[in-house]
């Protein structure tokens, strides 16, 4: 277990916290998971962990698996659970000695009747973790964990939890998109955890989202009155995605960001879109990323005979994403909902014209620096990608403009300054 400047070891020796001194904080991250190829979460902890501590902040994250990769300057305690989603053990069967603890049992009981018990059961780790530790700490930060033992630590210690979009969207949507009814019956079990997290999210004092449309529909969502929401908006990390102006742009040329096999990221209307413009033109669609096999996505892609023009590139690291940018035409963002949408942001920093919905808050990201679509509307997708195909000036333009967006909007540093203040205001109530 990495530990950064201050560490805990496995035979249970405190950690070497510090006073808190003047508006310098002793900050702890909670994350259920926090890997970032498990999606915006993970990239959340990395890059608001970093952006705190080059704020002057002392910085912890509590994870359950997949744990973070964080930068040295950050210390990671890792809370094992059974981690019975790793996709190279899925479902596993438990040992009788994990069984032995009654948070282990709880999980794999809930996974076996379907459920998603993550949330809960890292929040009842974290609360142990909290009992011996919490004089560490100034303020905590939950990462849309928003389970009950969150409430436990909020008694010790002022809390502060993000929550990035209404998770109800997700459920609402997939429910809709299962082929039957026991499909629809599996999915409203494995988002049974919502309830819960609206219970939560009620008792919460300071919640901080990521957009002004996250604010309003959590707000509406969760019955919880706006003004105990802070927007702090993501950020977007130049470093990695930049233009590379050595390379020459290509023409046809589409790529997208996704989770391929999620309804609510709309890859098979991009899908339906293609198949119309490949009647006219000679296109070709990257995919990062790598769909299920056997599933919607794969499926949709053999029906349509797009062997010879989709290429999914499986996980990739972070430094070839300039790279794969920059051999694109147009950048597409075929979402039905966005908190945010980093992929939005990552390819306006690239410097790539975007096509996108209007759902949730992608048109907060995107601005006029792009070409908006309704969601969910094929035809709407393919004239809007047709139409910058054919106007180089335009993509140029667009380009351009998304870059400066991003330059003056998304950064790491404003996003951490904000939840900075954030954490003043629940110290102050906490006092």
């Amino acid at each position: 277990m990495h530990a950064g400047k201050a560490g805990f070891n496995a035979k249970g020796s405190t950690l070497k916290g510090h006073a808190g001194n003047g508006d310098r904080l002793r900050i702890c991250l909670l994350t259920y998971r926090g890997n970032p190829t498990c999606g915006g979460q993970g990239v959340y902890i990395k890059r608001v962990s970093r952006a705190l501590a080059d704020l002057g902040h002392t910085v912890d994250v509590v994870s359950g698996p997949p744990y973070p990769n964080l930068d040295d300057d950050i210390a990671l305690h890792k809370l094992p659970s059974l981690d019975l989603y790793n996709p190279n053990d899925l479902f596993r069967m438990p040992k009788l000695r994990e069984l032995r603890s009654f948070i282990n049992t709880l999980e794999w009981l809930s996974v076996c009747s379907g459920g998603f018990p993550e949330p809960f059961t890292f929040s009842l780790r974290a609360l142990e973790f909290m009992r011996r530790h919490a004089k560490n700490y100034d303020v905590i930060h939950d990462n849309q964990c928003l389970a009950y033992g969150l409430l436990g630590i909020k008694s010790m210690l002022p809390t502060v939890a993000t929550i990035h979009h209404p998770i109800t969207v997700d459920r609402d949507v997939e429910i809709q998109a299962a082929p039957n009814l026991l499909r629809k019956i599996q999915r409203f079990r494995w988002y049974s955890f919502i309830g819960m997290q609206v219970r939560v999210t009620k008792r919460l004092t300071h919640i901080i989202t990521v957009s002004e449309a996250s604010k309003q529909d959590i707000s509406a969502a969760f019955s919880v009155p706006s003004q105990r929401f802070r927007v702090a908006a993501n950020g977007i990390n130049t470093d990695i995605f930049h233009p590379l102006p050595q390379i020459r742009r290509p023409e046809n040329r589409l790529i997208v960001t996704n989770s391929a096999d999620t309804p609510l990221k709309g890859l098979r209307f991009l899908l339906l879109a293609l198949a119309a413009l490949r009647k006219t033109r000679d296109i070709k669609l990257t995919v990062i990323g790598q769909p299920k096999q056997n599933g919607v996505i794969e499926r949709m892609v053999k029906d349509l005979e797009f062997g010879d023009c989709v290429t999914f590139t499986g996980r990739i690291d972070e430094k070839e994403f300039a790279g794969y940018y920059a051999r694109s035409t147009i950048a597409v963002v075929p979402s039905l909902y966005e908190g945010f949408s980093l992929p939005a942001g990552e390819a306006m920093a690239c410097g790539v014209p975007v096509v996108s919905t209007t759902g949730g808050a992608l048109p907060e990201v995107v601005g006029d620096a792009g070409v908006l679509v309704p969601p969910g509307d094929e035809k709407a997708l393919e004239i809007a990608i047709a139409g910058l195909l054919d106007n180089a000036d335009r993509r140029f333009d667009l380009g351009k403009a998304g870059y400066e967006r991003v330059i003056k909007n998304f950064t790491w540093h404003t996003c951490a300054m904000k939840i900075a203040e954030v954490y003043q205001e629940a110290i102050d109530a906490h006092r």
